[in-house]
């Protein structure tokens, strides 16, 4: 069944068409994403057929029965709405049903009255099967981590905003989801979850992100916007890979024997053939129509390495870091909640790190305490003479708008020198990471969004910074753009620090990572981001195998360096003693004899046959909680001991 036909559809862009001519058709069942470079339209494609935005021409037709859900790059909401509201303002008659059924049951204590119309809407419930429908809906908010309905759109933060949204979407009684940027703000903990919950639903899915892995792993077709039309490659985002390849190397061949047909043709024309001849004239017309074709145009593969400041012995310094804030509105009690907690560590040259943490675990915290931007409560950040930040921020500043972009850029760097001595001009850079054209002469207040952080972004690099610290970079990158980042990043000489929610570009970049933990400690794990998402994983179904109600409890990484070599894929990757855990190693075998100690007192007084009854029995509560306390430290230190 089609749910959805799109046909002839043009809008138009600030200079000339961004699309025209679009048409294509969604299928039930079927999971399809558009790719394209900045700039093509790919967010207005999906914002005009969601309806957001109106068509310049052609229709956009949607099934009757098929019921659709749209989640915009930038939510919208009310902030004085609950979680709650927001989540059910929703058309579909079933999220009615079952709200009205959670306000009637709330108010069923004080207002008895509402008796019949509980027992008319639980007939509902039972007549439509919407205890199935709201137990869905339970389990989505749970794994997105929504949990406290009634609190405020307005006090959360960027990443809550977009599960919420997320959440409204998924829960919607929709069997077509348009999605733009789903996974843009969402920990890398979400994204997985999302990923297989969009790969194994029925429902069909259009959308549009830069997430590779979830591209690969959700979807069974490209659409791919370029030169103003679209293009289908059936299969994943691996497969379309394998196509354009094909494709380019097809078109390359067939260019090369086209301009080796119009070396003969152009000699034949120079030397004046007489077009009087019906055969002459519409060999002269074929010539023409070749001359002026449209020209494959490979992609230009821009790569780019600077010649880097120098970095001196000393680069950075961390020394028993730590920050606290205040829970927020929802913590009656104003408490303080620890993010980041006693943390030391010594940057060296040529270190690339990325910060792995669920969202409001302290990542971007971290980062603005080794910048200066934070004080830390205790602690202190020592920073090399010689080193020099480049800080890419979630929200740059732009303290004047008015200029153009290109003055904008010119303003640190007239030109660069790569490290092959090669002069470029910022003309260049700006082109490769998608303004081209006029737009480098229109103001910075005409920009979008995620083209000022591009812009910022182009400019920070400019600067040659040679520690290079990236929050959250690829949010508004295309997929081709970011390989650009990915090849400058790989080749880079100084320090990087980066978070980034992007798994295969966290896995291009970084060796290693920081590991924040929900008790405001950091771990360190050596290794690609996808080998600690399968660690922890394996390591998850490890303990709830052995322990089926260990999820009640805290899942933290062990703290310090680990190694991801494992003898057998099959089994869970063992991780070696960090220095935290060697600690507690040395701790355990110091504590361990004391408790023997004083059980074998224990066991002596219970023996003796002179203690009096309450001396035995407060004598056998004591034995009790030591010998519980003994196995859990013996089963611990076996475990240390194994990874020693």
């Amino acid at each position: 069944m089609t749910l959805l036909t799109v046909n002839n559809l043009r809008k138009i862009g600030r200079e000339k068409d961004l699309f025209s001519g679009v048409t294509f058709g969604l299928q039930e069942g079927e999971k399809a994403a558009l790719i394209g470079r900045n700039g093509t339209g790919k967010s207005t494609l999906l914002n005009t057929i969601a309806g957001v935005l109106p068509p310049d021409d052609g229709a956009v037709v949607f099934n009757r029965e098929c019921g659709v859900s749209f989640l915009p790059q930038n939510p919208v909401y009310e902030k004085e709405d609950s979680i709650r509201d927001h989540i059910f303002k929703s058309k579909s008659e079933k999220l009615k049903i079952i709200r009205e059924y959670e306000q009637v049951c709330e108010e069923m204590a004080v207002r008895p009255n509402l008796a019949k119309r509980y027992e008319e809407l639980n007939k509902l419930m039972e007549d439509k099967n919407l205890w199935i429908y709201e137990s869905q809906i339970s389990s989505i908010l749970s794994k997105l981590g929504i949990h406290d309905l009634e609190r405020k759109m307005g006090e959360l933060s960027g990443g809550m905003i977009k599960k919420v949204a997320l959440a409204q979407v998924l829960v919607e009684d929709a069997k077509l989801l348009l999605l733009d940027e789903p996974t843009n703000h969402l920990d890398i903990t979400t994204i997985t979850w999302l990923q297989k919950y969009l790969h194994d639903t029925e429902k069909s899915v259009l959308m549009v992100t830069h997430d590779r892995y979830f591209l690969d792993a959700v979807c069974n077709n490209i659409y791919e916007l370029a030169r103003n039309k679209l293009t289908l490659y059936h299969g994943n985002y691996s497969e379309y890979l394998d196509k354009k390849e094909k494709e380019a190397e097809i078109e390359a061949n067939t260019e090369r024997r086209i301009e080796s047909v119009l070396r003969f043709e152009r000699e034949w024309l120079l030397r004046g053939p007489c077009a009087r001849g019906t055969k002459i004239k519409a060999r002269i017309q074929r010539d023409e129509q070749l001359i002026n074709r449209e020209k494959f145009q490979a992609d230009k593969g821009f790569t780019f390495e600077v010649k880097g400041r120098r970095l001196g012995g000393k680069v950075l310094e961390l020394h028993g870091v730590g920050k606290s804030f205040e829970k927020g509105f929802s913590d009656p009690e104003g408490k303080r909640e620890c993010v980041l907690k006693d943390f030391s560590y010594v940057f060296t040259k040529g270190q690339k790190i990325g910060i792995f943490g669920d969202n409001g675990s302290g990542k971007s915290t971290l980062l603005n305490i080794i910048t200066g931007k934070l004080q830390p409560d205790t602690g202190t950040v020592v920073v090399g003479e010689n080193t020099f930040f480049g800080y890419y921020n979630q929200n740059p500043v732009f303290p004047d708008t008015e200029m153009t972009v290109l003055e904008y850029v010119k303003e640190v760097a007239q030109a660069v020198e790569l490290k092959d001595g090669t002069i470029v001009r910022p003309e260049k850079f700006l082109e490769e990471f998608g303004f081209e054209g006029r737009i480098q002469y229109c103001a910075v207040s005409t920009l979008s969004g995620g083209e000022r952080k591009r812009l910022f972004l182009v400019r920070l690099l400019l600067t040659n910074p040679n520690f290079l610290i990236l929050d959250e970079p690829t949010n508004d990158f295309d997929i081709f753009t970011m390989n650009i980042l990915e090849q400058f990043l790989m080749q880079y000489q100084g320090c990087l620090l980066i978070v980034s929610h992007d798994r295969y570009f966290m896995d291009k970049v970084a060796d290693s990572l920081f590991i924040l933990e929900d008790d405001g400690s950091v771990s360190g794990f050596v290794g690609k981001c996808s080998e600690y998402v399968e660690y922890r994983e394996n390591e998850q179904c490890t303990i709830h195998n052995a322990q089926p109600d260990a999820g009640k409890g805290k899942n933290s990484g062990n703290g310090g360096q680990a190694s991801m070599a494992a003898t057998n894929a099959n089994e869970p990757v063992k991780k070696k003693l960090s220095y935290k855990e060697q600690k507690e190693f040395e701790a355990l075998d110091a504590e361990i004899p004391e408790l023997e100690a004083r059980k074998t007192e224990l066991e002596d007084l219970m023996g003796s046959g002179t203690a009096g009854g309450d001396e035995i029995v407060k004598a056998t509560a004591e034995y009790n909680t030591l010998t519980a306390e003994l196995d859990e430290k013996y089963e611990r230190w076996t475990e240390l001991a194994e990874r020693m």
